[in-house]
């Protein structure tokens, strides 16, 4: 499923690799193919900044290759990977970054934009359901790391 930086995916490509996300993994193959032509390929060099914390977020990315580092300042985050997602609450809601998003390795990424997904989750409400299971295991990890920061702080 590799491809050169100029050559996009086939809709059966993107199908498997939505599919083989966390947060679509579940998802009916019928709507993935209604979900795949979404995706907008994009390539990213080193260094760059995908987006800052702070600015308005309306897309989700999904990595195909590469590897992405979100962080807070000099603090990161997570260095995510082929094949899992990032700025996915801005296709959620309209609200600001709340990280930024630096490419660590040369990237292939898939861009979903908020609107064409508001669209699809109005008439796929299993689409939604995805997105609220990888949230709140994202929001488990988080809690987890403040406790353990928390006892570490005790002594």
């Amino acid at each position: 499923m590799s491809t050169p930086d100029n050559q996009e995916l086939s809709i059966t490509e993107k199908v498997s690799l939505l599919k083989s996300l966390s947060i679509f993994n579940e998802t009916p193959e019928t709507i993935l193919l209604e979900l795949a032509p979404l995706m907008q390929h994009e390539v990213l060099k080193q260094g760059d900044v995908v987006f800052k914390e702070g600015e308005p977020g309306d897309c989700m990315y999904i990595i195909h290759t590469g590897e992405i580092e979100i962080h807070k300042g000099n603090t990161t985050l997570a260095i995510l990977q082929a094949k899992e997602v990032f700025g996915e609450l801005s296709l959620l809601d309209a609200e600001t970054r709340s990280a930024t998003a630096t490419v660590k390795t040369d990237c292939l990424v898939f861009k979903i934009g908020q609107q064409p997904f508001y669209a699809l989750i109005e008439s796929r409400p299993e689409v939604a359901m995805g997105f609220i299971k990888i949230l709140s295991k994202r929001l488990r990890q988080i809690n987890e790391k403040a406790a353990q920061q928390a006892l570490r702080n005790l002594f």
